[in-house]
């Protein structure tokens, strides 16, 4: 009873409002200690999805690299609405998509996800070169994600309802050297590590583990695992505070994922971000994206 009541107050001190279990849209977490696993990830979530912004634009360049070093760039944009909508239950809308080079402008991805746990993600998939949208399967979310090592599961579709969690404990991070740029990201970095574990099964992963930053709440760092319990990829991702209107955004500017498997890699730099410019909800519409307005 004390550990709930405690966990129950952080929250409250954090936001304002009397709910511990669902952080309230538009509103900026962080995690404390005394917070339970599932309360530390639901904030993990929402910094993921930037559920604190009304919208965000972020511009970069993706690398693919293969085990010889041999490098592939792609200029990248995505942009994200937040709804948390209770008349159509829509929590908010995804839009992922290549800008360059000529071969794959325009291809994209649009998710959009929904405030009802129980409901999936609505996932399209736009391929201009056959002027075709495909509908993506929840049953294909270990699908690769446009060509990369991440798949559409780690990028657009899981949800903080699609797993179990435990908190194995709080350590300082030990770094991670970013074989992008040669730094060394949140060495020393004080985080909360979550054991995480998909409830579909099979699953074409059977846990990951997680290094959630206590400063920014973002999952700086994780290591999955396969059905076979081996560590079969590593996500690196540096998060950045980004002042807007007097409020601290955490935000995603960079991620590294290794496939030990293949010694294959992919970075996402994000170097433009803007945040609540009033994005328009009729960008993130099948028909928007079949439009070749990029």
């Amino acid at each position: 009873m004390k550990r709930f009541f405690l966990s129950a107050l952080a929250m409250i001190l954090l936001t304002g409002v009397a709910s511990a279990s669902e952080p309230e849209y538009f509103n900026v977490y962080k995690p404390s200690d005394g917070m339970t696993a599932d309360e530390i990830m639901q904030i993990e979530y929402f910094v993921k999805y930037t559920k604190f912004a009304r919208d965000v634009e972020l511009n970069g360049t993706a690398y693919f690299v293969d085990k010889s070093g041999s490098t592939r760039e792609r200029a990248t944009s995505r942009q994200r609405i937040t709804l948390g909508r209770k008349s159509d239950d829509l929590a908010y809308k995804d839009l992922n998509l290549f800008t360059s080079p000529a071969q794959v402008r325009g291809l994209a991805t649009l998710g959009w996800t929904y405030m009802n746990p129980a409901r999936q993600t609505d996932t399209w998939l736009w391929v201009p070169s056959l002027k075709k949208i495909r509908k993506i399967s929840s049953a294909n979310a270990d699908d690769t994600f446009m060509g990369s090592d991440f798949t559409v599961d780690d990028i657009v579709t899981r949800k903080f309802e699609d797993e179990t969690y435990i908190l194995i404990g709080s350590e300082n991070f030990k770094g991670y050297d970013c074989e992008y740029d040669k730094k060394v990201y949140f060495k020393d970095a004080p985080c909360f590590v979550i054991e995480a574990k998909p409830k579909k099964s099979p699953w074409y992963y059977s846990k990951r583990v997680l290094w959630v930053d206590k400063n920014t709440g973002g999952g700086v760092y994780e290591e999955m695992y396969g059905p076979d319990g081996k560590m079969f990829k590593t996500i690196f991702k540096d998060f950045r505070i980004f002042k807007v209107d007097g409020k601290d955004y955490a935000t995603q500017v960079l991620l590294e994922c290794k496939d030990l498997r293949s010694g294959h890699r992919t970075v996402i730099a994000n170097s433009d971000i803007r945040y609540d410019q009033g994005l328009s909800e009729e960008l993130f519409t099948e028909k928007a994206l079949s439009r070749s307005r990029w």
